[in-house]
């Protein structure tokens, strides 16, 4: 047989997961010097991950991005398999007997737990599952939150807590013009949220939400932001880590946390400037050195309970210890946003307590102590490194891991005949899976862009599954 990645016999690559880091990989194959076909499978319709079901619709700009992955879809070396749930619909197993190679980047899909009491009451949430609920996703389409409460908490300060409160504090004036779903917008707008808690366990100087994201609360039309003037007084290991050179962009972040603490004066009306002061119905209130420990309610949370934190440590390696100092909040909304996870995929190893497939530079591992790798398995993305990063961070990531690919080359022929996407097609259906490929994705994609024309909208997605593939019979 000839040699593997040449024209008579190309290296065959099955990709689970069509976020930015399978068409990363997808791409850095097809644009290696090897002969290749790649099948990129997803279980939703609809391609690109997070970047449609994670960034906010309010953030267009970085949605961008998705037209450079629909161009990585264009050669003919590439096949995409929509609507097909790998584990379920094919397996693992499957995949490494009709490829050369398999290669996970399925993401991160859930929040990590806090751990406390209360956790699980109703109006206890993940931001993950709040984010996805308004960006369409079909999985969780059907959730539900009651925005009936004047108080909502968040728990953790990166972005996606940003995002979270940002979607909550504005007007579906400023959201309607967004690729928004019309099912959050309607829930939005009946919103009796008046009260935002953006809630952090570190102080100031160890904000994790980007400056960009923080400057965008000094222009909500409704809301206003405040931090306490006494939460911003930092101890010495604060001082220096700001003064050091490596802690430039958290020293931006810090100065508009002090802005968001200057005493804030009524703002005109926005159409009629002329008119008296207009105060803003909403407040957004970001919070420091605190921790959850324990939701309280009957069977609906009622109450937070807080436990106070003080810093200890040198620069850069401060942690937060409970001070044993209890407040409580009356809120009954909450969403927990600290950090991203993975999930386990069978057949595929998986470190729980980390949340990522154990790999070296994308070779999956069996025993991660001794290095042991799993032939043919390889992995990217977040499910590989964590939640870390950008979009493009995964670029590098994904081009790491073809790289190693490339290296096992001779170790991945095992001179048998793999029959890639024609066996795929066959398990699919003989298991009765309406799976669809990237040229059907197109036509759910333009009907979305014509759906949201009347509406002044970029897109109006489907939101289910079912209204997708009725499209296309």
């Amino acid at each position: 047989m000839s040699k593997l990645g040449s024209a008579n016999n190309p290296l065959k690559v099955a990709i689970v997961g069509a976020g930015p880091s399978g068409f990363y990989a997808a791409d850095a194959l097809i644009n290696s010097e090897l002969k290749v076909e790649v099948n990129l499978l997803e279980k939703l319709c609809a391609p690109y991950g997070l970047v449609r079901t994670g960034v906010a619709p309010d953030h267009p700009l970085i949605k961008k991005s998705i037209e450079k992955f629909a161009v990585m879809a264009e050669p003919k070396e590439f096949n995409y398999f929509g609507n097909v749930n790998v584990g379920k619909d094919i397996s693992v197993d499957e995949l490494k007997e009709t490829h050369h190679a398999v290669i996970i980047t399925m993401g991160a899909e859930t929040d990590r737990k806090l751990g406390i009491p209360g956790e699980d009451l109703q109006g206890s949430h993940t931001a993950t599952e709040f984010v996805a609920w308004y960006n369409g996703h079909p999985e969780y389409r059907d959730r539900k939150f009651d925005l009936s409460h004047e108080t909502a908490v968040i728990i953790g300060q990166g972005n996606v807590a940003a995002d979270v409160a940002r979607i909550l504090a504005k007007t579906t004036d400023e959201l309607k013009c967004t690729d928004i779903s019309q099912h959050a917008l309607d829930v939005l707008e009946d919103s009796k949220i008046k009260n935002i808690y953006i809630v952090g366990r570190r102080g100031p100087a160890q904000g994790a939400m980007t400056s960009k994201e923080l400057k965008e609360f000094g222009d909500l039309w409704d809301c206003d932001t405040f931090v306490d003037p006494k939460d911003i007084i930092l101890n010495q290991a604060s001082k220096d880590e700001l003064a050091d050179r490596n802690g430039r962009a958290a020293k931006k972040i810090y100065e508009l946390f002090c802005g968001y603490a200057e005493e804030k004066k009524p703002h005109k009306a926005r159409q009629f400037p002329w008119t008296k002061p207009y105060v803003k119905p909403k407040k957004c209130h970001i919070q420091f050195l605190k921790s959850p420990v324990e939701l309280k309610g009957n069977k609906k949370l009622d109450t937070v309970v807080f436990e106070k934190n003080a810093l200890s440590g040198e620069p850069f390696k401060q942690s937060a210890r409970g001070s044993g100092e209890l407040e409580e909040l009356k809120a009954g909304l909450l969403f927990r946003s600290i950090g991203y996870r993975g999930v386990a995929l069978e057949g595929v190893p998986f470190h729980d307590a980390w949340g990522v497939i154990p790999n070296d530079k994308g070779r999956v591992l069996e025993d991660n102590e001794n290095k042991v790798v799993v032939p043919q398995l390889y992995t990217a993305g977040w499910i590989k490194r964590g939640p870390s990063g950008i979009i493009g961070t995964n670029k590098a990531c994904a081009n790491e891991t073809i790289a190693e690919l490339i290296q096992d080359l001779e170790k991945l022929d095992d001179k048998k005949n793999k029959l890639g996407s024609k066996k795929i097609m066959e398990i699919l259906n003989t298991n009765k899976v309406r799976y669809i490929d990237f040229i059907e994705w197109g036509v759910i994609d333009q009907q979305e862009v014509e759906n949201g024309i009347p509406k002044g909208k970029p897109r109006e997605k489907f939101t289910y599954t079912d209204e997708m593939l009725a499209l296309l019979t």
